[in-house]
């Protein structure tokens, strides 16, 4: 008689467990919207935990893992939807068995979906709901100042000067383009753990960022990066031009630490970068917030031309090597390319700016050029 109630109510915990999954992400994601205290202790106290352990199970593989959870769970989907399908037109001559062979499959779809549900909200929807970094650190200035004219202008000339500096020191290819030979990889979890000396949250375990296999794909989507919460790694573009590359890699490792706002883990990515002894790195880090800059001067002088060639320019290789992929690693993107560009890209930002917006970022994709109010900030009391 026991064995039979222990038999009915397991059979009652797998039917209602992934209903509670889904419940309790559900209240963990109002919590978390509604009491800072409750998600700034969990980005300082548990959420590293995760990184710690099964972060390093997944760094132990060569390919993302993550990227290939992401491929399954499309084919996952798809099979269901087929299955649906068929059930519905082809009901009367489907057999009994197939049918109970589809309940059961879309049953541990079920539970699929409550897993990732759990995994979303603890890797990634609470990381949202923390204070901001200037309010969880000092880095230098005041967030309450207004920044005028005069600091935006100083801060993008200090840029531009270095950038400039900078671009003809670099050993380049017949076409022109920069040559690196060295171990990027290592470097930019170098670079993240010396930054964890001024930061507590970026203290710790580093798994090395992975290439991302169906780099075509993302590049269609002009995505540079990705950030995996299901498998806590980072993953970087191979296609895209080298520039973009030391940058990249400790922006979405910053994500593994908590920051997942765009502009916190751009802020996270130029200072891994700008301090950096490898002169890469250091040209990354300019590269990478000189385009918010220029657009946010442009901005601030009324796009008064006279005043704007006052200032130093940005030199005509900086802004070639500016760029997001090669002319020849288009030419092999669009070769390979099943929809167009156009669609692909419209798409991926449609998505991208609702999860942003769903999440509390009420700008969407516009705040990842937010770095600029970090970076004002940072430089107060340095350039200014």
């Amino acid at each position: 008689m026991l064995s039979d109630k222990r038999g009915i109510g397991m059979k009652k915990w797998k039917r209602w467990a992934p209903a509670v999954m889904i419940l309790f992400s559900v209240l963990l994601n109002i919590i978390g919207r509604m009491w800072k205290g409750f998600s700034n202790f969990y980005v300082n106290h548990v959420f590293p935990v995760w990184v710690e352990t099964y972060g390093r199970i997944t760094g132990f593989f060569p390919f993302s893992v993550g990227e290939w959870m992401l491929y399954l769970a499309v084919l996952l989907v798809f099979a269901l939807a087929v299955g649906g399908i068929l059930l519905i037109v082809m009901r009367r001559r489907l057999l009994e068995g197939w049918k109970r062979a589809y309940k059961r499959y879309a049953f541990f779809i079920y539970w699929v979906f409550g897993i990732v549900c759990i995994i979303m909200t603890l890797n990634c929807f609470l990381l949202y709901q923390a204070s901001p970094i200037n309010e969880r650190f000092e880095i230098g200035g005041s967030r309450d100042r207004e920044y005028g004219v005069k600091e935006i202008a100083a801060l993008r000339d200090y840029v531009v000067v270095q950038a400039n500096e900078l671009a003809p020191t670099f050993g380049r290819d017949a076409q022109g383009y920069l040559l690196y030979q060295k171990d990027m990889e290592k470097e930019a979890v170098r670079q993240m753990q010396r930054l964890g000396d001024r930061f507590e949250n970026l203290k710790g375990y580093y798994p090395e960022p992975k290439k991302l296999f169906l780099s075509e794909f993302y590049s269609q989507q002009y995505i540079m990066g990705y950030y995996f919460p299901f498998s806590m790694e980072a993953n970087y573009n191979r296609q895209m031009y080298v520039t973009n590359m030391p940058v990249t890699m400790c922006h979405e490792l910053s994500h593994l630490k908590g920051f997942i706002l765009e502009d916190e883990a751009n802020f996270i990515g130029y200072l891994a970068c700008v301090d950096a002894e490898d002169p890469m790195f250091r040209y990354s880090a300019y590269l990478s917030v000189i385009g918010y800059l220029d657009r946010d001067f442009i901005k601030a002088i009324d796009e008064d031309p006279e005043i704007y060639l006052e200032h130093p320019q940005i030199s005509q290789q900086v802004a070639v090597d500016k760029m997001f992929l090669t002319n020849e690693a288009w030419e092999q993107v669009e070769k390979k390319a099943v929809l167009s560009t156009e669609t692909v890209k419209q798409a991926a930002d449609t998505f991208l700016d609702t999860t942003l917006t769903l999440n509390g970022v009420a700008d969407g994709t516009v705040s990842y050029s937010r770095v600029v109010k970090l970076l004002l900030q940072y430089y107060d009391g340095i350039l200014y």
